[in-house]
């Protein structure tokens, strides 16, 4: 192909798209693209294919049968995510014989699932006609072995040696070593005797009339010289499986509602953040940002999306924190925009990663993953009372808290900014990262260092919970000075960047202290955390939900009318779930009921038009028009962690909830329900070494709150 230069060198190249039909599967550090058929078609530029570790292993793998690709009759995912399930059959044609096999006489049923580090396929055939059948299978494979930046369209000059291929009785091997000098190998195991030539697989299947054959297939990926020793059975890596995914259902509390679309939604929801949840380095459970692009450990993803579930699952936010704490940066690094106390960006391990062609192996350019960090340490401490890890993390958090005042803050006057020290780094370092997110209203960009307006109001909440958590472990003194820079935050941020005439905040300040007066979905965020002046929330809540800013399917980045404003965009007009949910929980707290359920009602019915009702990272930010489904975004990625956790946040701004675990209390602050949902249940939910089920009544004007399970030690009180 031709590769295009464009000014955002991590821009992803538009030459194909990710195929609505695709089928995705993630277990660990492999994830899988596939088509409807099972297949991954050779296809220039194509994103499908078995990825190990951010390096595609498979690049290539189609299904045959007399050399036919079969005929389609249906295609799935279970819905645990755990499993692609795909029924095909025969197209017409003829034995060795002569005589004619007509279509529909073969069934041909496919199961394909992920697990630890390898594929596993079981193909069953059956014959439904009335005498037995002598045919050929063949499966057409190849391996790039390509990183998962070049699969994004970077270039590479230089690339390792593919080695030739090897091949027993039952097993091939396809080697390739790369410039980092690591081995990497594909490696095939059939159960059935075939022939191998030039990358094609070919086997004869022999079944009698009304029975079935089955073969398997199992496909490792090989890092290093470590043989495929451990290969675990089909049977057994099946139920292995199985056991792990309910094992993640565990850690959740239990939702459920009258309302079977929500309910497909919120269990879409919850299956996407088990497949996503990885651990890393045998000790971390961490969330996993998106498929394909992002399937890595990301610092702002993760903390955003254990902030989303917190309340559902606080287990996933210790794994969190205690991640980003043990890659927490403890010197300068201008190379990987690193400084002391900073909290991790992104960590990869591919080719491209190793060699640092990419400055991404463990990269720190992102200006809120620190402030965040904080903030979702006082968020765990007071969903589950664990003064414990608190008081582990401790000096980590001080390291944080000190990075902002000293190397967030760049020019001293109080306010975090941002500009890049790597030469191949992030140009924009919040969570719109695009070259071309953040600029004036002229249309110009911004100059550096740039304060953004969402990232003061994490810091600000973020010195406060600082305090909290340091008020727990008795140091009061820093509780008090910290809650003084919090106060003094807010009134410096009032001053500096609201806007009276547009009604919201200045999505920034450039390098010369200028507002970028841009009405943007980023004040949307700020409303969370608290640094939003009560006499500004009206104002703000109807700015965001006037029509060139709602488009019915949710708050766009950028509104409509606004220079850059494109509804296709990446970040300058599109509708990210994410983003629209902690703005309703930010309208939750300034008492906008109605606002959040127009925003869960946005987001939920955006889910029903989604396959899988799986909601994607982003889709385009186009008017809702009657009948018709929301726009898709074409390089979304899907699943998406923190895309799948907005359900759970929604929820929780729908009703108030918040949970204090020392003083074992859950409180509801004016809980509302919509229309769509009579009554919500929610079971198993844990506060400390307690649980309680509780059933959410929706009565019109009022709600009620009943505790269906009594003396589990838990108060539970109702703010009408």
């Amino acid at each position: 192909m031709e590769f295009l230069h464009i000014a955002d060198q991590y821009y992803v190249v538009a030459t194909s798209d990710l195929a609505h039909d695709s089928r995705v599967l993630k277990q660990g550090e492999t994830f899988a693209i596939f088509d409807a058929y099972g297949d991954i078609r050779h296809v220039v530029q194509s994103q499908a294919g078995i990825f190990h570790k951010g390096i595609r292993y498979l690049s290539h793998s189609e299904f045959f049968l007399e050399g036919q690709r079969p005929l389609l009759l249906n295609s799935t995912l279970r819905d645990d995510n755990g499993i692609l399930v795909v029924d095909l059959t025969n197209k017409d044609f003829a034995l060795r014989t002569g005589e004619p096999v007509l279509k529909g006489t073969i069934h041909i049923h496919r199961e394909k699932f992920l697990f630890d580090g390898r594929s596993y396929e079981q193909i069953s055939f059956t014959n439904f006609g009335m005498r037995d059948i002598e045919f050929d299978i063949s499966m057409h494979f190849s391996c790039d072995f390509a990183d998962i930046f070049e699969v994004r369209g970077m270039h590479r000059a230089l690339h390792g040696k593919m080695e030739p291929f090897r091949h027993t009785d039952h097993t091939i091997y396809a080697p390739y070593v790369g410039l980092d000098d690591i081995e990497r190998t594909t490696v095939i195991h059939l159960n059935n005797d075939f022939d191998f030539t030039r990358g094609i697989i070919n086997s004869t299947v022999k079944i009698q009339s009304r029975r079935q054959v089955c073969i398997q297939l199992v496909t490792s990926f090989l890092e290093g010289t470590s043989e495929d020793n451990n290969r675990t059975t089909y049977n057994d890596a099946f139920q292995k499986l199985l056991q792990e995914h309910g094992e993640g259902r565990q850690r959740y509390c239990e939702i459920t509602t009258n309302n079977d679309q929500l309910n497909d939604w919120i269990h879409r929801s919850l299956d996407d953040m088990i497949m996503m949840t990885t651990q890393v380095d045998r000790r971390y459970m961490y969330p996993y940002a998106g498929i394909p692009w992002f399937c890595c450990p990301f610092g702002r993803d993760g903390l955003i999306t254990s902030l989303e579930c917190l309340w559902a699952n606080p287990g996933l936010t210790k794994g969190v924190l205690e991640f980003l704490a043990s890659t927490q940066a403890t010197k300068l690094e201008p190379a990987r925009d690193a400084e002391p106390g900073k909290i991790l960006h992104e960590a990869r391990d591919s080719e491209m990663a190793r060699l640092n062609e990419i400055p991404f192996g463990r990269y720190y350019g992102s200006i809120d993953s620190t402030p965040l960090f904080i903030m979702l340490g006082g968020a765990y401490l007071s969903r589950t009372n664990d003064l414990e890890t608190i008081r582990k993390l401790w000096p980590h958090f001080l390291s944080a808290v000190e990075w902002m005042k000293k190397y967030g803050d760049r020019d001293g006057d109080g306010f975090i900014e941002y500009k890049r020290d790597s030469q191949t780094g992030l140009v924009n370092q919040g969570w719109k990262d695009s070259d071309d997110s953040i600029f004036h209203e002229d249309g110009s960009d911004a100059k550096f260092p740039i304060a953004l307006c969402e990232v003061q109001a994490y810091a600000y909440l973020a010195y406060q919970e600082a305090a909290k958590m340091a008020a727990y472990l008795g140091d009061h003194q820093f509780a008090s000075t910290h809650n003084e820079l919090a106060h003094q935050l807010k009134e410096r941020f009032d001053k500096a960047f609201w806007l009276e005439d547009l009604g919201t905040y200045a999505i920034a300040l450039d390098g010369d202290k200028k507002p970028c007066r841009i009405k943007s979905s980023n004040a949307g965020q700020c409303l969370f955390t608290g640094i939003v002046k009560p006499e500004r929330m009206d104002r703000l809540a109807q700015t965001l939900m006037q029509e060139e800013s709602f488009s019915g399917w949710g708050i766009r980045t950028i509104a409509s009318g606004q220079p850059r404003y494109n509804p296709m965009s990446y970040h300058n007009g599109s509708v990210w779930p994410h983003d629209v949910a902690l703005i309703a929980w930010g309208l939750n707290r300034s008492g906008h009921k109605k606002y959040v359920a127009d925003l869960f009602e946005s987001i939920f019915r955006a889910a029903t038009y989604m396959e899988n009702r799986r909601v994607p990272e982003v889709f385009c930010g186009f008017r809702k028009r009657d009948g018709e489904a929301p726009t898709l975004y074409p390089h979304a990625c899907s699943p998406q962690a923190w895309s799948a956790a907005a359900v759970f946040i929604m929820i929780q701004a729908l009703l108030g909830l918040s949970i204090h675990a020392k003083d074992k209390h859950i409180h509801f602050d004016r809980p509302y329900l919509p229309p769509s949902i009579g009554n919500l249940r929610i079971s198993k939910l844990q506060v400390g070494d307690a649980s309680i089920d509780l059933i959410i009544q929706n009565y019109g004007d009022d709600v009620s709150v009943q505790v269906s399970n009594r003396n589990t030690g838990i108060k539970v009180t109702v703010d009408k």
